[in-house]
């Protein structure tokens, strides 16, 4: 794969992938519901993917890509994948679902939370160095090796559609959306949302710590800028995915930042006023919109997971 404009504006996925994973995954996961409130006197809704299976969005894109690959079929003998804990999980327990071997790659730092979840699923958990690229290099190695199916964690085609289906949840069941704030580490749900919903406009909102997308805009392409936040077990991949940036240059993609005080502040006070329990990275989109950085009339803030072991503060 080239690193020019062209070549990325050649990866954006077709919308036509988005209504084929909606077919394909919809036995299995849950149709989240879209939760309409206000805060501090405005409008705001949240699509609770908290409340999804295995507690995160990621199911989503992982069981679109084993599907794909023929896994209900048996075409694959093991699946093989690297995560900061919540792709893991979701590989984990889409394999557990179609009969295949799960093995995931963690580094060293996975909350222990995340772990247990992915053990639990029924997969083999490797640990391996302090980041997700330690992981990632050892998984992909592994794979090669064994002759076993990877499945990337966010830049591969099969779970950008999964996770856009997200977003054509949205567009059914809240017609009158005009935006939608996502998450960003590796950009696999921002690219596939903002396809889904085009012509909405989405917001990617990244930690100060890990701004992978707001990097690679500034220089023109994925760019190792680390993962040094509160958010980091789910939003820690160090690099934006072709994909993403491919996608933020096609549509109207708005940016956001926010720093780790002002998202455990969100994430507490989701707490305290909609009594919402989500993980750091999930509160991101609530911390910008509370900063004013979620524009729209009718916004929509996807709660991306709730895999964490926390007490409010």
């Amino acid at each position: 794969m080239g690193d020019g404009e062209n070549d990325a504006e050649r990866i954006v996925v077709p919308a036509q992938d988005f209504l084929l994973a909606q077919a394909r995954i919809a036995r299995y996961v849950r149709r989240t519901p879209v939760l309409r409130a206000t805060s501090g006197g405005a409008p705001v809704a949240f699509k609770l993917e908290n409340l999804q299976v295995a507690g995160v969005f990621k199911i989503r894109g992982a069981l679109n890509a084993l599907l794909a690959a023929g896994a209900r079929d048996g075409g694959l003998d093991r699946v093989v994948t690297a995560s900061g804990g919540n792709h893991g999980l979701g590989v984990a327990t889409a394999a557990r679902w179609l009969g295949v071997p799960a093995t995931v790659f963690v580094p060293g730092t996975v909350p222990e939370a995340k772990a247990r979840r992915i053990a639990a699923a029924g997969a083999e958990v490797r640990r391996v160095g302090t980041r997700y690229a330690d992981a990632a290099v050892a998984a992909r190695e592994y794979a090669a090796e064994g002759g076993h199916y990877y499945v990337h964690a966010y830049d591969d085609p099969a779970v950008i559609a999964g996770q856009g289906t997200l977003g054509l949840e949205i567009g059914e069941d809240f017609p009158e959306c005009d935006t939608v704030a996502v998450p960003v580490g590796g950009g696999g749900l921002l690219a596939g949302v903002v396809g889904a919903i085009a012509p909405r406009r989405a917001v990617g909102v990244e930690p100060e710590g890990c701004p992978t997308l707001h990097a690679a805009v500034e220089a023109g392409e994925p760019v190792e800028v680390g993962a040094d936040s509160v958010a980091s077990s789910s939003l820690g991949a160090s690099v934006i995915g072709w994909h993403a940036l491919a996608a933020t240059r096609r549509y109207d993609v708005g940016l956001a930042l926010v720093d780790d005080e002002r998202i455990i502040a969100a994430r507490d006070r989701l707490w305290e006023e909609f009594r919402l329990a989500v993980e750091p990275s999930a509160a991101t989109v609530f911390a910008a919109w509370l900063s004013g950085q979620v524009p729209g009339e009718y916004p929509c803030l996807v709660l991306s997971g709730g895999n964490a072991d926390w007490t409010p503060g």
